[in-house]
């Protein structure tokens, strides 16, 4: 019984390249209290994997988080997977704005101690004490208020691709950042209306009943994040409210919710809203990239990475163990502020 990927990358990435059939990537959450989670976590990965299911999921004490790619024709049969376990019967599933069947090229399921890590003490606060749900409807009619505070609950990164108009920047790279940031913020509007807004809605659902226990005694949450939103304002033929893109954590890296790029290339400033990792595995620096730089510099971020890729297998070991070296003394990691100014003429963070 086999409860773990155990092929290659390359080789997963070549075979769902050559699938002959469609994948639905999705996503869906619930905070539901879990007596036996690595139980569950085998259980699922048994149903799922045989359904050809490929994705990122975390199961914790306290639920489940979980993005998706499932082949179109085994759609249903997931559905009764997931509903076959009372705990998460009925969940809404968010289905990706835009999607090539490529988001991801494993199945992995992992156990953590959070779905959302804030880096607090479970007893800090009341988690069940979250803020009103508004839907797009409701959503786009509060934030026409100009009293109304826009919060976004994501980080720099997320935010600088795509947001909603009038939104508070978060500065930080972790939600562990975010949440205490956007709190001090915003301490001297503790009676205004606060409407928070993420990915997907799972990070608001902790941040509302934080800003709750903070003293905030309005606050609201885009119910279903940015996905839904995107999906409800096509359905109900609403104005647009986001610009520009969403980004996403799976390999497709953002999908577009409006037509507006509002960002620049980090290399030469032309407006991108395409992030990339840099191909040089020893770097992998997360940065937005256009289409002509990706193509000058092979998608790396610069040129001496560029000519890391052209170097003998023994030159690139010994490269990517000093680069790893420089890292670790530093305690740098590729999404970090510092890093991206030193490196980058026209990162704006």
């Amino acid at each position: 019984m086999q409860l773990y990927n155990k092929l290659d990358r390359k080789i997963l990435k070549e075979r769902l390249m050559q699938e002959p059939f469609q994948r639905t990537t999705l996503s869906f959450y619930r905070y539901v209290r879990l007596s036996n989670p690595e139980a569950l976590r085998d259980e699922l990965y048994l149903q799922w994997d045989r359904l050809q299911v490929l994705g990122r999921i975390y199961v914790a004490r306290e639920g489940i988080n979980a993005q998706l790619s499932v082949p179109h024709h085994h759609l249903d049969a997931f559905r009764k997977t997931v509903d076959s376990h009372a705990v998460f019967r009925d969940v809404p599933f968010k289905i990706a704005v835009e999607d090539d069947g490529k988001s991801f090229y494993k199945l992995s399921i992992k156990v953590r101690p959070k779905l959302v890590n804030e880096g607090l003490d479970d007893d800090a606060y009341d988690v069940s004490n979250v803020g009103n749900h508004l839907d797009a409807d409701r959503f786009n009619e509060a934030i026409a208020d100009p009293d109304t505070i826009v919060v976004d609950m994501r980080n720099y990164y997320e935010f600088e691709i795509g947001h909603f108009e009038r939104a508070v920047r978060p500065e930080g790279v972790t939600f562990r950042e975010v949440l205490p940031e956007m709190v001090e913020k915003l301490k001297d509007a503790r009676d205004k209306k606060i409407i928070l807004y993420c990915t997907g809605g799972i990070r608001c659902e902790k941040a509302s009943a934080y800003f709750r226990h903070h003293g905030f005694k309005d606050v609201n949450q885009l119910h279903g994040g940015i996905i839904d939103y995107a999906r409800q304002i096509k359905v109900k033929q609403l104005d647009n409210a986001f610009l520009g893109s969403n980004f996403v954590f799976d390999n497709r890296l953002g999908e577009h919710i409006s037509n507006d790029v509002i960002s620049h290339c980090y290399q030469c400033g032309k407006a991108a809203d395409k992030h990339s990792n840099c191909r040089n595995e020893a770097c992998h620096v997360l940065f937005i990239q256009c289409e002509e730089c990706a193509e000058k510099y092979e998608g790396c971020c610069g040129e001496e990475c560029q000519s890391f890729l052209h170097m003998s297998e023994e030159e690139k070991q010994q490269k990517a163990e000093e680069i790893q070296r420089i890292r670790e003394e530093s305690k740098y990691f590729n999404k970090d502020k510092e890093v991206l100014r030193k490196k980058f003429k026209y990162f704006e963070g």
